[in-house]
């Protein structure tokens, strides 16, 4: 029989996980993963004339962007969006938590390949545990789901499509950033997140399914569906 697993727990789930897998990625260093690259270049650009601005500035920042593009595309705006928002908020938070506590890892050669595994298979068992959650993701998976249904695709091929799309525009911020011919958080580590992390996603969804029963704790659902 399958355990039941609360949606709500789902949620935070997600959230620990996908700021935890995040910060191993940037503490190994090979490139961050083709969904937050773009949030991880505007930091470090950023930071060099704001000290003050961290990570999880640039995440919820660039998310809200993402969701005024995502209202204008769609020609919609949901109740959902602004929950997404506070989403990335806690988020960006939970992000900036994990960096403070990876931050005296000195990783050689062998723990940064290690900490870059590790790091991008917790990143898409958080995204999996988002997605079976009926609180607002943020607004990187909410997109990946609102054109899935929107469009009649599959979550998998719209998340491949998505992170392909995402690492582009990364290489791009990148250029004008830091100049042709020096990557800064775009790397080899990027690229292969691109290919493998909707098939990692897709894996860990299954395995949720066949494991869990997804239920409700609060009676909040019909708060989060307008």
């Amino acid at each position: 029989m399958k355990k039941i697993f609360y949606t709500e727990a789902a949620y935070v789930a997600g959230t620990v996980l996908l700021a935890l897998g995040t910060a191993l990625m940037e503490k190994a260093d090979f490139g961050m993963s083709t969904v937050v690259a773009p949030a991880y270049l505007l930091y470090m650009k950023l930071s060099q004339s704001f000290p003050f601005f961290t990570f999880g500035m640039a995440e919820y920042t660039l998310q809200a962007v993402l969701l005024i593009l995502l209202a204008i595309v769609l020609r919609r705006f949901r109740k959902s969006y602004l929950f997404s928002f506070a989403t990335a908020l806690i988020y960006g938070f939970a992000l900036d938590l994990m960096m403070k506590l990876t931050a005296p890892i000195v990783p050689s050669m062998p723990l940064r390949i290690i900490l870059y595994i590790i790091g991008m298979i917790i990143c898409a068992a958080g995204v999996a545990f988002y997605f079976r959650s009926y609180i607002s993701p943020a607004a990187y998976e909410l997109c990946v789901s609102e054109i899935s249904a929107a469009r009649s695709l599959s979550i998998d091929k719209v998340k491949i499509i998505y992170d392909v799309c995402s690492c582009a525009i990364a290489v791009l911020m990148s250029f004008l950033f830091f100049g042709f011919g020096h990557f800064e958080g775009v790397r080899t580590g990027t690229f292969i997140c691109a290919l493998l992390n909707g098939i990692l996603i897709g894996f860990f969804s299954r395995a949720y399914d066949r494991l869990f029963d997804f239920r409700d704790g609060l009676p909040l659902r019909k708060y989060f569906e307008i």
